[in-house]
């Protein structure tokens, strides 16, 4: 059986020792994982409206990683069967001139989740030490203020009874490759292609370096990273799906004690 503890971000981390192609979450054939998966969205849909009955606590799933590696997709079959009601999703994009006016946690505040809620960031303030960096727009010095500021930042939400799960999808430059190959060939793809994530492809390694050790300084007791392998899209969801299932059996999460009033009520 498949241990998060093998993923899970620690002091020793190196990204290159997790192979983007590890399948460890998956079992059986095809048709038994697709039905694994739609069992586990279900089961995550009954643990959604637990965590929303109780109204205490909530829950902020973290997505990064590169092009193509497969936030939406996550989002998509991961929450297929939850209701849209009990779940919010956030993409972060570049930041914009209110937001750049700012400090660069401002623009997170506001969509932090709710109690009850399930909150899903894709991409998130992680951004913000991951491209600056990259392109040398700030320094060593600044990056670890950010570092520090987002640990304070993740425990605050912590302490406030907010359960992190962040999640580095981790693909391989060949996939990436494929990937973006199929936007292009596809015609109803083509629209997701721009051609800067040619010149962010570029920069590959660099990017690699640059999660590698913003992984490792922001990887908490509180806040854990989980590298997830994600060559496979059916693996990444399998994982991810446990995950998120294993988070939310371990709150224990309990609807409140029903109004006593309404023993022996009858409805007329």
């Amino acid at each position: 059986m498949a241990s998060f503890k093998n993923y899970r971000v620690g002091s020793k981390f190196r990204l290159q020792a997790i192979d983007s192609a590890d399948t460890a979450f998956i079992d059986g054939p095809e048709d038994a994982q697709r039905e694994r998966l739609d069992t586990l969205a279900t089961e995550l849909d009954g643990l959604q409206n637990l965590l929303h009955a109780e109204g205490r606590r909530k829950l902020l799933l973290v997505l990064q990683g590169m092009d193509t590696s497969g936030k939406d997709g996550t989002i998509r079959w991961v929450f297929s069967r939850t209701s849209p009601l009990g779940v919010r999703v956030t993409a972060f994009k570049a930041p914009t001139e209110d937001e750049r006016a700012r400090d660069f946690l401002w623009r997170c505040h506001t969509v932090v989740p709710r109690s009850g809620e399930i909150m899903v960031w894709n991409r998130s303030h992680y951004e913000d030490v991951l491209v600056p960096v990259v392109e040398g727009w700030i320094d060593k010095a600044e990056t670890r203020r950010r570092y520090a500021q987002i640990n304070d930042f993740e425990r605050l939400l912590a302490e406030t009874g907010t359960v992190i799960v962040k999640c580095m999808l981790h693909i391989s430059k060949d996939v990436q490759r494929e990937r973006l190959q199929a936007r292009i060939d596809e015609p109803d793809k083509r629209w997701k292609f721009k051609l800067g994530d040619l010149d962010v492809r570029k920069k590959w390694g660099d990017y690699q370096r640059t999660y590698e050790k913003a992984l490792a300084a922001t990887s908490s007791a509180h806040a854990p990273w989980h590298v997830v392998p994600a060559d496979s899209k059916r693996h990444r969801n399998l994982m991810i799906a446990q995950l998120l299932v294993k988070t939310l059996r371990e709150m224990k999460l309990k609807a409140p004690p029903a109004d006593p009033a309404l023993d022996g009520l009858i409805v007329q």
